[in-house]
């Protein structure tokens, strides 16, 4: 049996490990897209035939993870892809809003390349591609073990990522022996506020993990609500501002909607106008909201009591385009929660451009952002910045809360590796993490008991 990385090996995105058996079965964990500067032909070329694999099973719905599917099926595969029931429904408005970028950025990515001298890139793939993969899910729920093949076998387990966020773990059947593989695809937070906790999974000969914070452990969040609504009340109140945040449509956003609903219903958040204008995060919402299996019990309880965790009053959820635009017309004060993230691409960046002058607005970073997008300048302290070829000065505040995380440090990590014995776990491949940050993981796992960890490179195979 056979593994080889053909993607997130000592990088974070671009997640693809193909396993290759004995009898010829072919199995690819993941079909993530490269993301970030100079990946525009690693995406363009698998490294690999995709109609040579048998069955694509997915770790969860986020782009670096499932971002080339549509790919993978343009070019010949056939096959079923196995995911859990959320992890589908949110493929299915994630991949569409990739299709929609892959053909916007397509343009302006050949004209760079024809300055540059160099060939275009063929488009990596449109709606009707997204729209064939999706016939190919397989749903699959969590604890429940389905025979791919004869010999070999997947069973999900939550890790409490995302919404559907799964762990693989395979049994392979070669030569009168069984062989048991473990993928971890990326690891959780044990108290998230929606998410259930990571569960445990059965003991495994081989184990393919994350290490995206293997060197770092997250600062205490005394009491994010109480740390939210300083920030709500500082803004909007005190200063008469707006307070704008940059979120991930998905996951993030919900968290944030969820602490809003929870201060409005204890009586404490200010009746003021929150937009949730980003129509993918609309989207999501909905996908959570119809997926409370994956839901911990104080969020099920509150649910129960509240009606709802993501609606009350001068709550707005925006799809339309005017209406987004009208938000910057508007006067006074309100909160503004919108895509993407880093505030590299989206509706946020306008709004950051409409609102980043005025010192009594505020711009919120709740989670990571690369040091080279306009998230990453404001979070280093930039008083200048560019937005849309213009210059501006950051005259709004800029506050940071990093209780937001969804993934694991190295010591949540290790909580939830400690379901194995180490003794009898034969290799450790450490996959989606950067190279130095991987080296501290190692050193950790090796203290913890594991004897043979090994960080492979691009396309590395490996004999189990």
């Amino acid at each position: 049996m056979k593994l080889q990385f053909f993607g997130a090996a000592r990088t974070v995105t671009g997640s693809k490990h193909l396993l290759t058996t004995d009898s010829g079965t072919r199995i690819l964990l993941d079909c993530g897209l490269f993301q970030g500067i100079n990946t525009d032909e690693l995406n363009q070329n698998f490294g690999f035939d995709p109609a040579s694999i048998d069955f694509l099973v997915l770790s969860h719905a986020h782009i670096d993870h499932t971002g080339l599917i549509p790919r993978l099926v343009r070019q010949g595969f056939t096959g079923p892809i196995y995911a859990t029931p959320a992890t589908a429904d949110l493929c299915e408005i994630m991949l569409s809003d990739s299709a929609h970028i892959q053909e916007k950025d397509l343009k302006r990515i050949n004209e760079r390349r024809n300055r540059q001298g160099r060939p275009e890139l063929e488009l990596l793939y449109e709606q009707a591609d997204v729209e064939q993969a999706l016939r190919q899910f397989k749903t699959l729920d969590y604890g429940r073990l389905v025979w791919l093949t004869d010999d070999v076998s997947i069973l999900f387990t939550d890790t409490a990522h995302l919404l559907g966020s799964a762990a693989i773990s395979l049994t392979i059947r070669e030569g009168g022996q069984e062989k048991r593989l473990f993928f971890s695809g990326d690891i959780g937070r044990p108290n998230d506020q929606i998410l259930k906790r990571p569960e445990p999974f059965p003991q495994a000969d081989y184990i393919i993990c994350e290490s995206t914070y293997g060197d770092r452990l997250h600062e205490p969040e005394p009491d994010m609500k109480a740390h939210l609504l300083q920030i709500v009340e500082d803004t909007c109140v005190r200063r008469g501002g707006k307070l704008i945040i940059p979120a991930f449509a998905v996951d993030r956003t919900q968290e944030l909607i969820y602490a809003l609903d929870q201060l409005e219903s204890e009586g404490k958040l200010p009746r003021l106008p929150v937009y949730i204008d980003s129509p993918m995060a609309v989207k999501a919402t909905q996908v959570m909201d119809d997926h409370d299996e994956c839901f911990n019990p104080q969020i099920l309880s509150y649910i129960k009591k509240d009606g709802s965790a993501f609606d009350f009053p001068n709550l707005h959820y925006i799809s339309d385009v005017a209406d987004s635009k009208a938000i910057n017309d508007r006067p006074g004060a309100c909160i503004i929660i919108s895509s993407s993230g880093m505030a590299e691409a989206g509706r946020i960046k306008h709004h950051i451009k409409n609102n980043i002058e005025d010192s009594r607005n505020t711009i919120l970073l709740v989670g990571y952002a690369s040091p080279v997008t306009l998230g990453g300048a404001l979070k280093r302290g930039d008083r200048e910045v560019r937005i849309f070829g213009e210059t501006f000065t950051v005259n709004a505040q800029v506050a940071i809360m990093d209780s937001f995380s969804a993934h694991a440090d190295y010591r949540e990590m290790l909580e939830f590796l400690a379901c194995q014995d180490p003794a009898q776990v034969k290799t450790v491949y450490l996959v989606h993490g950067e190279y130095d940050k991987q080296l501290i993981w190692k050193q950790k796992l090796e203290a913890a008991g594991f004897q043979h960890v090994e960080i492979p490179s691009m396309r590395e195979q490996v004999d189990l």
